[in-house]
């Protein structure tokens, strides 16, 4: 299985497929699994990247994530394709994974091509997100099919990776940490923000917080759905599939 050392840590990837580098970045508690089954949607069209974050998957295991957390997700994101030396590499972001993937390209434009950042909050979590996050997560616990998701996706110790996820989190929310750690203005890639608009996960007025991310952008696309869950990724493979190749692709 293919690793590559970030300090004294080992990340795990896997690649499918062949053509333009596409870096999927999964959200918080998944790990790179989460888009295997989406695989043949895009492998025909690109070189497509799937990692799993430190404390993630078949990653090593850290003693606590940082509380920027996705900024620190975006340089190992960065290292990622440094390590496998592509230029030009467009990332999909989707949930916790879209900060990561905005952050990437705001910290190093010169190796990101296009950036899809999917299901996320946008430029602040909601003042209700603390709240909000521990009654989802602990019902999560009690749900024999949110409980298989965690295990799949992590192993036998995934409640020590759910709970060590929750807690950066929370912290995040409490001290109120800046989601991006260089101002959106400065982001130079075409970006396409994506999401359902029965997205339960995200903020309700998503559509309105992506209008507001769009103009301070210089080239910025949107595509919600009208229906489907969270991520919309998923929810909505296909479609998804079809805006995202076009995107990337259209020249």
């Amino acid at each position: 299985m293919p690793f590559f050392k970030y300090g004294d840590k080992s990340i795990f990837y896997k690649e499918y497929g062949t053509g333009e580098p596409l870096i999927f970045l999964h959200g918080n508690t998944a790990s790179s699994k989460m888009f295997e089954l989406l695989m043949p949607l895009y492998a025909e069209n690109f070189r497509c990247i799937l990692m799993d974050f430190l404390g993630n998957g078949q990653s090593d295991r850290v003693e606590y994530f940082s509380p920027d957390m996705w900024h620190d997700e975006a340089l190992q994101t960065v290292a990622l394709a440094e390590h496998l030396q592509c230029r030009k590499v467009s990332a999909v972001g989707t949930s916790g994974g879209a900060w990561a993937a905005i952050n990437a390209v705001l910290e190093r434009p010169d190796l990101f091509y296009r950036v899809v950042a999917d299901s996320f909050d946008g430029r602040t979590l909601n003042d209700d997100f603390s709240d909000h996050l521990l009654s989802e997560r602990e019902a999560a616990k009690r749900n024999l099919q949110s409980r298989q998701f965690y295990e799949w996706c992590q192993g036998a110790d995934w409640e020590k990776v759910v709970d060590l996820d929750t807690e950066a989190l929370l912290k995040c929310a409490k001290e109120k940490r800046p989601l991006f750690h260089k101002p959106l203005e400065e982001l130079k890639a075409p970006v396409l923000f994506m999401g359902s608009k029965e997205d339960e996960m995200c903020r309700k007025n998503l559509e309105q917080e992506y209008r507001a991310m769009a103009a301070l952008i210089p080239s910025a696309a949107i595509q919600m759905f009208e229906h489907g869950g969270h991520p919309a990724i998923a929810s909505n493979a296909e479609q998804a599939a079809k805006c995202i190749c076009n995107f990337i692709l259209t020249k």
